[in-house]
């Protein structure tokens, strides 16, 4: 196990043990014990009832954040002809067609998000393997394969973020940098509470939301009260 570092154990001496803390307490804290010597993300992290074996208890989905993320998303657009254009003025950083397709093949990925037009899946598609394990790979369920490519740009550029449930049933969702006041914070993360809830499988028995905690990138994490969400 790897040990802990002098601010970090000075931070954890800041969060009261076993106390469950409401969302603006937590982020309060969560900001005043932050050490990093840059802005760091604030990330949610649920762990939520779910076996992720069945199809419809795969949570995967997206959210535009409505204080935004802090962070400058690259955006890319597999599109031709008018749609390609489209992007462009929407202010996609990279339009292309096969030549953006080689171009990933060749081994650039200097980009946050990738979008498509239906009609562009077929080549889209054999950069799944590259795409794929890095969470690049457009999908309906995001908004990323679409012919409103204004739309998809834009939520992209005001600070859209994607989220999945792993295989034992985690998500982590970054809600904005340390930087922002607890209000802003707590607007992103009622965005995602309220999609969260929202999801929760028909099939699910019992306690869905099982666990939730909010953290700096390297601070430590401040449970939240679930049962008050």
């Amino acid at each position: 196990m790897a040990k802990k570092g002098k601010k970090y154990l000075e931070a954890v001496k800041q969060v009261e043990e076993g106390k469950l803390y409401n969302v603006a307490e937590a982020l309060e804290l969560v900001k005043k014990i932050d050490f990093a010597n840059f802005d760091a993300t604030v990330e949610v992290a649920y762990n939520l009832n779910l076996d992720t074996k069945q199809a419809d208890q795969q949570l995967r989905g997206a959210v535009v954040m409505p204080s935004g993320t802090g962070k400058e998303q690259k955006v890319v657009v597999f599109a031709r002809g008018a749609k390609a254009k489209e992007a462009t003025e929407a202010g996609a950083d990279v339009v292309g067609d096969d030549d953006l397709v080689q171009r990933i093949q060749d081994g650039w990925l200097d980009f946050d998000v990738a979008i498509a037009t239906p009609d562009m899946m077929a080549k889209v598609g054999r950069l799944g393997r590259v795409l794929g394990p890095k969470g690049l790979m457009p999908n309906p369920k995001t908004g990323t394969v679409t012919m409103d490519v204004t739309k998809a740009v834009s939520e992209s550029k005001a600070g859209k973020v994607t989220y999945r449930t792993d295989k034992a049933g985690n998500v982590h969702v970054p809600l904005g940098k340390v930087s922002f006041s607890v209000d802003d914070l707590t607007a992103n993360f009622n965005a995602i509470q309220s999609i969260i809830a929202k999801s929760r499988p028909a099939s699910v028995k019992g306690q869905y939301i099982k666990h939730v905690s909010l953290a700096s990138t390297f601070g430590p994490s401040v449970t939240l009260d679930s049962n008050a969400l």
